[in-house]
């Protein structure tokens, strides 16, 4: 089967990182840790109980939403993703993939909006535009809400069927809105079912942040021009050596798993930097954030986690990651994209200063500034994790982010927290609704 990364992790070990890695010994204690978590995953795949396990190997659930996705690329020109968290994340990041000078989706598409933040500016700037009389006929909205009553996306969501029905009419609001919720009774669904408006399960089982390889990540993939099926099937080698009973040292996202919380209770280590070398992976470490976050951060455990990009970040944060703390991991994903580009003319390489960039490519500078960057870091003995990638398709998100789940779940399971809860999350969302009560 296709390659889809290779981990390096020596860079996090203290015969290569010195006194800021992680000990032979202590590496190898963790990840024999690993074994019962992946004896776990395996039982949970083979009875079910972990359905997010299960959606790599899915396909009879694509052609319902690609005859959604196809119609929305027929009959609008803009799509509205209403959803925070979970319920956009991931999709974002695999929109990601499409290069941001496209303008539209991979292949001529409608344009797709997030809109995941209830700040009233930004979207009554996008309702204006894309929801005033002259635009709504050619704007489709999906509304994603796990439980159906997750208060941002449930006002998102009334306010733009407010605006739909006074612009293309009470009666084919349900042609323009399709909603993404759990098959029960919830605000979302009775909102829905007002309109006649078509709701997609979401799987009760599956938790918003383990949720982009569902139609929560896929549908916005699809109407994006993307390969769900390549998104899935990257997935698919991702966690085969889990379920092939693999030795740990054989499954990544243990490995992974070992040498974070190894890091952590050996070293001190309290955050964790994603650094891609690559402008279409650069959501994708927004989605990891919430990911590691809200899975891992309970009960005075877990590690930070930070967002960077490269090679943009080493002129605002590098100084930091090579001189400031010794409290962090850093993950760079290396994207194999030396030669990329055209080259630097020669007269304008003759240029004073300008001799070493003769006959270099954009792709040439990244890759020799992702590999600097790695080495300096390993260097000044910061842990420092290299995920190499040949390229960058939906296949490799799809192994990228079921790797990162697998290894967030095993890392719970190390530092003995449950990876699919959030208390201190929920605590705060029934205080902001008792606030709003109050007011009235």
């Amino acid at each position: 089967m296709t390659e889809f990364y290779f981990q390096e992790v020596s860079g996090c070990l203290a015969p290569t990182a010195g006194e800021g890695g992680l000990s032979e010994s202590a590496y190898r204690d963790c990840l024999a840790a690993t074994a019962a978590s992946l004896d776990r995953l395996r039982a949970a795949h083979g009875d079910g109980s972990l359905p997010l396990l299960r959606l790599p190997e899915r396909r009879d659930d694509l052609g319902e939403l690609r005859k959604t996705a196809d119609r929305y690329r027929r009959q609008f020109r803009d799509v509205i993703v209403l959803g925070t968290g979970g319920s956009s994340l991931g999709g974002r990041a695999l929109h990601g993939l499409v290069p941001s000078g496209a303008g539209d989706g991979a292949d001529g598409g409608p344009r797709l909006h997030f809109l995941e933040n209830i700040d009233p500016l930004t979207y009554g700037t996008l309702a204006d535009a894309l929801l005033s009389p002259s635009r709504a006929e050619t704007t489709g909205i999906i509304s994603i809400s796990k439980s159906g009553s997750t208060a941002e996306t449930m006002l998102q969501t009334a306010l733009v069927v407010d605006r739909l029905r006074n612009t293309v009419g009470k009666e084919r609001v349900r042609d323009h809105l399709v909603v993404i919720t759990e098959p029960r009774q919830s605000p979302l669904a009775v909102l829905a079912d007002r309109f006649g408006v078509r709701r997609i399960d979401h799987d009760p089982d599956v938790g918003g942040r383990f949720a982009v390889l569902s139609a929560v990540g896929l549908l916005p993939a699809i109407i994006a021009g993307l390969d769900a099926e390549l998104i899935r099937k990257g997935a698919e080698w991702a966690l085969a050596p889990v379920l092939a009973g693999s030795d740990p040292e054989a499954v990544p996202p243990a490995v992974g798993a070992a040498v974070a919380v190894g890091l952590a209770r050996r070293r001190g280590v309290s955050a964790s930097v994603m650094m891609p070398y690559c402008d279409r992976l650069s959501l994708f470490s927004r989605w990891y954030g919430q990911l590691w976050a809200e899975s891992l951060g309970k009960d005075g455990r877990g590690t930070a986690p930070i967002a960077a990009l490269g090679a943009v970040d080493q002129h605002s944060q590098l100084q930091l990651y090579l001189d400031g703390p010794a409290d962090k991991m850093y993950t760079l994903i290396l994207t194999g994209c030396q030669g990329l580009g055209a080259p630097v003319a020669d007269d304008l390489a003759a240029i004073e200063g300008l001799s070493y960039l003769k006959g270099k490519t954009l792709g040439d500078l990244m890759d020799a500034e992702g590999r600097a960057t790695a080495a300096t870091l390993i260097r000044r003995e910061r842990p420092t994790r290299i995920l190499q990638l040949d390229r960058v398709d939906e296949g490799v998100a799809g192994a990228l982010m079921m790797h990162f789940m697998l290894e967030t779940i095993i890392a719970a399971d190390l530092l003995a927290v449950n990876a699919f809860d959030q208390p201190a999350v929920e605590d705060g969302k029934r205080l902001a609704r008792q606030l709003l009560v109050e007011e009235i």
